[in-house]
């Protein structure tokens, strides 16, 4: 009878769980929270910003520094600025032990697993920042277009 060795799988599991979070971390500030606490409609924004010109504008002319209201940022601000560190950072986590998972020599497919799911939470953080920068650079090339300077 030949006896099987059984690889450890601790590290592995654990960085399969912290990748989970980290994706969940990642996808969560894009899709979940504008279903939850909707942000204001355009036509409320354009008005709150049409009034802080004019009170920046009035104050510039009285010659007195202007003074921005306070405003109280609500728990979904503070998750949209918070997790997408807690998504690199995990996801950060998620790799390295996978990797050191893989160092250990337990199953392969649970470090692949980590480290993968780490990878995808990192990646899914940069597409939403690349996407920006597209954006921003296709405005940019419209308004030199109109402009005349391409």
């Amino acid at each position: 009878m030949t006896d099987t060795v059984t690889r450890s799988r601790r590290l592995g599991a654990i960085g399969c769980v912290v990748g989970l979070l980290a994706l969940v971390a990642a996808v969560l500030p894009h899709w979940v929270l504008p279903v939850i606490d909707p942000p204001p409609p355009i036509d409320k924004v354009i008005v709150d910003v049409g009034h802080r010109v004019k009170e920046r504008l009035v104050a510039h002319l009285k010659g007195v520094d202007y003074q921005a209201p306070t405003r109280e940022t609500s728990w979904t601000d503070r998750l949209h600025q918070q997790l997408p560190v807690a998504a690199v950072s995990l996801g950060l986590l998620a790799i390295i032990l996978g990797v050191v998972a893989q160092l250990y020599r337990e199953e392969r497919h649970v470090a692949a697993m980590a480290t993968t799911l780490g990878g995808c939470a990192i990646a899914v953080q940069l597409s939403f920042v690349l996407m920006g920068v597209l954006i921003v650079v296709a405005i940019i090339y419209v308004v030199g277009d109109f402009l005349s300077l391409f």
